[in-house]
């Protein structure tokens, strides 16, 4: 048998401590049904404090907003609205959001409006106190009617800007690059008319600051960024704006995989199968980006780095550390120097290891196959649990039902398919291994899904159920559990006081 190729995810605690637990995880299954996300809310608080303590190493004020997107949850927005209210907001992306946010504890000064703003959500905002993250000279326009229509407070907005360029090499001899395009925000070659606008409407809007968010992992073009809105600031005051902060958004990242050697040797066997080397990782060949033209391997893999060594506030200490390309300091001193305090949006990392998706196993069913001849059916659907949507490849824990025989103890590779009836429900593409073949009854424990991958793309088709959403957390040798709307933080699950 061929060496299998695991990609095992990294597990921290208290998730370690979670999965330990197979007998509490089959009970709530077997209570709530399958599929089922489990949440941790206590660990969202810690990894609020993990970023905090990096502005504290940099000596750097500001306020770490969760991007809400990344999660519906109730008790994780409400044990974020109970941390320190100078420390941590909420980024709301729709009027949706922001009535969630609201009715979960967070006032308007601790919000933080971002995304496409429709009038309602742009005058609710308004009318709590949130800050707005204007997107363009157009939703300034909009804000500020309807906080002339209405008698609304002045609002306070941050300006998000895109397109920023490189420093030339040489002194000027080398060729200038723009950051990676965004249809979010406004170009930087087009700031003069947005801060002339700012000017027009100082009675209805208060520039607070300049923002950005870059869809890119690479440091350097993070950097640059940084830096350009750290320059942008002095031509504000230049114009009698008196901005404070920088945002720059979310980005930084999670580690999935908890083996660098394995994610290597998977995504370096990916490019084997595609050019016909070995057999086949995944359903039909897929090659995530890759093809295979005459002997040769073309495109880029369309996949979420699996094993990243430094994510998360790791990876927002390398940026802040990171000399700038023109003033050349690190850009957290640079915040330091000019007396700017520093915001940050993220969403995957702030929920980095916050939960688990449980599915329990319906069927195994033997196709006769190679190289994975095992077909096993889950009580979920690739909308339950949509890490490969994002590019997130990592294996699910086997949760047996009963403590398996010395019989069927050999890994096994099979295909992860899901209970709709369409060819394309399949949980993930790529062929998975697993330390035994499961049984029905079983569970498969997805690890790390509070990011996006829970119910970011959740669906009722085919009239299938959605997943339910608890909280738990641990007492003593044991854990609690309650439903995730019915958590609060100042009450255990169960109702009795913390």
């Amino acid at each position: 048998m061929e060496v299998p190729l695991y990609l095992r995810p990294r597990v921290d605690p208290p998730l370690a401590s979670l999965l330990g637990a197979a007998p509490f995880l089959h009970s709530l299954a077997d209570t709530l049904g399958s599929p089922l996300h489990v949440l941790l809310p206590e660990r969202v608080a810690e990894n609020a404090e993990r970023f905090r303590a990096v502005y504290r190493r940099h000596r750097l004020a500001g306020r770490v907003y969760f991007a809400h997107k990344a999660n519906r949850s109730s008790a994780l927005v409400r044990r974020l609205a109970a941390a320190e209210p100078a420390h941590v907001g909420v980024d709301v992306a729709s009027l949706g959001e922001l009535r969630h946010a609201l009715s979960c504890g967070f006032t308007g000064d601790r919000v933080m409006a971002t995304g496409p703003k429709d009038p309602e959500f742009l005058w609710l905002a308004a009318r709590v106190g949130a800050t707005v993250n204007l997107d363009s000279v157009h939703e300034l326009e909009q804000l500020a009617g309807l906080v002339r229509r209405y008698g609304l407070g002045r609002v306070e907005v941050l300006a998000r800007l895109s397109g920023f360029e490189s420093a030339p090499d040489h002194g000027g001899a080398g060729t200038r690059m723009l950051s990676r395009r965004s249809r979010f925000g406004t170009p930087v070659r087009e700031s003069a008319e947005l801060l002339a606008a700012l000017e027009r409407y100082a009675d209805a809007v208060e520039l607070t600051g300049l923002a950005y968010h870059l869809d890119t992992t690479a440091l350097a073009e993070k950097g640059r960024a940084l830096e350009r809105c750290v320059l942008l600031m002095d031509e504000c005051r230049a114009r009698g704006l008196a901005p404070r902060a920088v945002d720059i958004g979310g980005g930084f990242g999670v580690g999935y995989v908890a083996d660098a050697g394995e994610w290597e040797r998977w995504t370096t066997a990916l490019s084997e199968a595609v050019l016909g080397g070995r057999p086949p990782l995944t359903w039909r060949g897929h090659g995530y980006g890759l093809r295979n033209e005459g002997g040769t391997v073309r495109g880029s893999v369309a996949l979420y780095p699996g094993h990243r060594p430094n994510a998360g506030p790791g990876y927002l200490d390398e940026l802040l550390s990171l000399p700038a390309p023109v003033l050349g300091r690190g850009t957290g001193a640079l915040l330091l120097e000019h007396l700017h305090d520093l915001l940050i949006e993220p969403g995957r990392s702030l929920v980095d290891q916050c939960g688990l998706s449980l599915a329990r196993v319906l069927e195994v069913r033997r196709t006769g196959e190679d190289p994975a001849p095992y077909l096993v059916r889950l009580g979920m659907n690739a909308g339950d649990v949509s890490l490969e949507e994002h590019g997130v490849l990592v294996d699910p824990v086997l949760l047996p039902r009963e403590a398996p025989g010395t019989d069927d103890a050999e890994p096994v590779g099979v295909h992860l398919v899901g209970n709709l009836c369409l060819e394309a429900d399949l949980i993930t593409r790529r062929q998975v291994f697993l330390p035994r073949l499961p049984r029905p009854g079983d569970l498969l424990a997805f690890v790390n899904t509070a990011g996006y991958a829970m119910d970011f793309h959740a669906h009722h088709a085919q009239r299938q159920p959605l997943a339910r959403t608890v909280a738990v957390e641990k007492d003593g040798d044991s854990w609690r559990w309650c439903l995730d709307e019915d958590y609060w933080p100042i009450t255990h699950p169960g109702g009795t006081p913390a």
